[in-house]
């Protein structure tokens, strides 16, 4: 029986292998291999869970491959299936199969056809990582996949720059949620001192003990993975990202942000529900968190003039929802809210075209007032504070500027007297002279010692600000990049000792990942000349190979699962100790622009309105 967790993980890899093998202009065999990937996925998935009803809903769980063991450490890929997993999966493929069938004529045509069906494919693998995850590191697999997937479905349309920025924006939140679960990992190994599997937080005598004496750790842990659930599903404070997310294709934008993508931070709170059951203060926070999401949320969603972003603020307030009764404990009402909510915002956004256009027709002759509603029974003064509030999205996207961005581009404006040259001269020498006390470290007094750490780490932060703001010269913004990780490298080495191959294994992604991107920098600058990161240049049409190259290339750096470096930044984590918050924080907030600077860089020269375009330019949507 555990054969099919395989099955369902690799089919949508060996359909996606077989899509960018296919030339562009076949777009019959193009979308027929999608449909017969999914479909036979679907037929597999209805079958297998007949067959696990049948057999008493036994939970499989299978260790799969071990990528990395040291002492005290161990990195390997776990599944598992359950109830969850079952509805999950069913919902995902029937959902998913239904889109490609629908996709085959929508997209007839497009320039992009091949493009659309290969980035789906690349979705539904990461999604059924995800949902058969047997723990978080499997998860976040899964869950990096789907970040890159969005991105480029948002982006569909590369020569506008409405998409582009909005996948930008996007991309930053889910960052934000992908830290968040780091962190959960990095202090889960330290709660547990091991790889915790979904299978044993299902044990209530082994998370009670280890909670008992580290109270604060548990809810620790349990605010990261609410707020990775929160990012992923677009709750308060996130939620101005979802009908950003509208800016792509109708049939990407229902399978994503309609109905599977914005549903995944339901399914972690499931996932390590047994973990937090008992702690009643996450429990409240959770559940207060849906409530002010669904209440503000349906305010927005109510004054709306565009369809998309009504449907997008009305799956929100569903998901807030449905969080109050993960919550409550209410696992199955869960599960049956996401499968209808789903299925209801699937059909809404497919349709949304028709109904509009037929909207507009019926307005002119069968035009009846509306009805009164219950806002028409407040104080008039509190009825008009929140019908401004309402259109103003409660200023959600403002506070997320406000508060968080534009300190950091006012942290990196600070260093434009940086140049190239200036980077070399500083960076060689100091960290050399880092590398000489790491390998002398009895000459260094302890007190000095202990701030180390810290002091490196900041470099590193420092070094990614200045990539996140600068707007000129994209060779140093990338160089800064790279720069970063080696802080963080030597940062973590001084904080604990161990083997030489660890941090080989961290950096040698960024080492090739980072020459490759240097070379396509510097030869496209030496085709085009400028590429200033104040503009969006839209390269991508002209040197498509070059986007590709750049763009795996920006990926190894960021973390992403195809180089060592996705380990490496889960192993750097745990020498990183319980007590070492400020250390902790400054790493996480590395990781986080540190892959908003990389997207922005690939976004910047790739992607948007080409720089030589006579046509006008739209900057801002409805």
């Amino acid at each position: 029986m555990t054969l099919f967790l395989h099955i369902f993980i690799l089919l949508p890899v060996l359909g996606f292998i077989i899509s960018l093998l296919v030339p562009a202009p076949k777009e019959g065999v193009i979308s027929g291999v999608a449909f017969g990937t999914v479909g036979l996925h679907l037929a597999s998935t209805i079958g297998f869970i007949g067959y696990w009803l049948l057999n008493g809903r036994p939970i499989l769980n299978i260790k799969d491959i071990v990528l990395f063991k040291a002492t005290g450490y161990e990195f390997f890929i776990d599944f598992c299936f359950d109830e969850i997993g079952a509805t999950y999966l069913f919902v995902g493929s029937f959902l998913t199969f239904l889109v490609t069938i629908y996709s085959r004529y929508y997209l007839h045509r497009e320039s992009g056809y091949k493009r659309f069906f290969n980035t789906i494919l690349f979705f539904y693998v990461g999604y059924n990582i995800i949902i058969l995850s047997g723990n978080l590191e499997t998860l976040f697999v899964g869950w990096e996949i789907l970040g890159i997937s969005s991105f480029l479905l948002i982006a569909f349309y590369r020569d506008r720059y409405l998409p582009v920025k909005n996948a930008v924006k996007v991309f930053s939140i889910y960052r934000i949620g992908d830290v968040g679960l780091i962190l959960a990992m990095w202090m889960s190994h330290h709660l547990f001192h091991e790889n915790i599997t979904f299978l044993k937080l299902n044990n209530y005598e082994l998370v009670h003990e280890h909670l008992q004496s580290h109270t604060w750790i548990g809810v620790f842990i349990s605010i990261m993975i609410l707020i990775s659930a929160a990012a992923k599903s677009a709750q308060l404070p996130f939620s101005s990202w979802l009908p950003r997310a509208m800016e792509g294709p109708t049939p990407s934008t229902a399978i994503f942000y309609g109905s599977l993508s914005v549903h995944l931070g339901v399914f972690l709170l499931l996932r390590t529900y047994p973990f937090w059951e008992h702690q009643l203060s996450v429990r409240i926070l959770i559940a207060v968190l849906g409530l002010l999401t669904a209440v503000i949320t349906t305010g927005i969603a109510r004054v709306q003039s565009s369809v998309k972003s009504q449907i997008a603020y009305a799956s929100i307030a569903q998901i807030g929802l449905i969080f109050i009764e993960v919550a409550a404990g209410l696992e199955i009402l869960a599960m049956f809210h996401f499968a209808g909510n789903a299925f209801l915002r699937t059909y809404q956004l497919l349709v949304s075209p028709s109904v509009v256009s037929y909207l507009i027709r019926e307005q002119f002759y069968n035009f009846s007032p509306r009805a009164r509603s219950i806002e028409h029974f407040f104080p008039k003064k509190l009825e008009y504070t929140l019908y401004l509030l309402s259109i103003k999205e409660w200023n959600l996207d403002s506070l997320m500027y406000r508060y968080l961005w534009n300190p950091l581009k006012w942290a990196g404006n600070k260093m434009n007297f940086l140049t190239v040259n200036r980077l070399l001269i500083f960076f060689i020498p100091t960290y050399v002279i880092g590398l000489v006390c790491l390998y002398n470290e009895e000459l260094i007094p302890t007190n000095i010692h202990a701030y180390l750490p810290i002091f490196f780490s900041l470099i590193g932060l420092l070094m990614v600000l200045k990539s996140f703001t600068e707007r000129r010269k994209a060779p140093m913004s990338w160089i800064l990049v790279i720069m970063n990780h080696f802080w963080i490298a030597l940062a973590v080495s001084f904080n604990e000792h161990f083997k030489n191959d660890q941090t080989i294994l961290y950096l040698s992604g960024i080492i090739a990942s980072g020459v490759l991107g240097y070379f396509c920098l510097t030869k496209l600058k030496s085709i085009e000349g400028n590429i200033d990161l104040d503009q969006f240049h839209g390269h991508s049409s002209k040197h498509p190979k070059l986007a590709f190259i750049f763009l795996m290339a920006c990926l190894g750096v960021s973390g992403f699962p195809i180089t060592p470096t996705f380990i490496g930044e889960d192993l750097i984590f745990s020498h990183i100790h319980e007590n070492q918050a400020i250390l902790a924080l400054s790493v996480s907030l590395s990781f986080i622009i540190d892959g908003l600077a990389i997207i922005r860089i690939y976004a910047r020269i790739f992607l948007g309105p080409h720089v030589k375009s006579v046509y006008e330019t739209a900057y801002r949507s409805s």
